[in-house]
């Protein structure tokens, strides 16, 4: 599915997850550690004086980076109601679609790669990957029953946008 269906499909939801993804990102100024599971490996490490790093994109591509980022915090709300209801092959073909490699859309994510700097071009790549990892946890949750194990890598996915979000931002 491309992008641009994503949003037609996706419409109100992604209005709302913008608005999410604006309050997170505001949010991201506080003490992260605070709110975080104490002694987690995964916790994001927020740079020195809490200031995150400003990345600075063209205008147009700044609002596509945008609206990748409210189409993965989507991706992840369905795939987290997929979870709850059951679901697991639909939260694996979600997760393919709007977390997964084949989500990075070619050309602009090697525009967007351009401009960011190499600890952001890796977490988005960590992110990508997990999806891979969690579409399989996905997929074997449905002929297993054990959900343990899908449940662990969507909570890493979030940890890795945490990371992302708390270390950098948008100029």
């Amino acid at each position: 599915m491309a992008f641009p269906s994503m949003i037609r499909r996706f419409g109100v939801g992604f209005a709302l997850a913008g608005i999410c993804a604006l309050a997170f990102a505001a949010d991201m100024d506080m003490d992260m550690h605070s709110s975080m599971m104490h002694g987690s490996a995964s916790a994001p490490q927020v740079p020195a004086g809490g200031a995150r790093v400003a990345v600075a994109f063209p205008p147009q591509l700044k609002r596509e980076v945008l609206a990748t980022m409210r189409m993965h915090l989507q991706g992840i709300a369905n795939v987290q109601q997929a979870m709850a209801e059951g679901k697991y092959d639909e939260a694996a073909q979600i997760a393919t679609m709007a977390l997964g490699m084949s989500s990075m859309h070619g050309e602009q994510a090697q525009q967007e790669a351009r401009y960011m700097p190499p600890g952001m071009r890796a977490l988005g790549a960590q992110l990508h990957m997990q999806a891979g990892e969690f579409v399989l946890a996905a997929q074997n949750a449905t002929a297993t029953g054990d959900v343990r194990k899908p449940q662990q890598l969507l909570g890493r996915m979030l940890q890795t946008c945490v990371a992302c979000h708390a270390t950098y931002r948008l100029q």
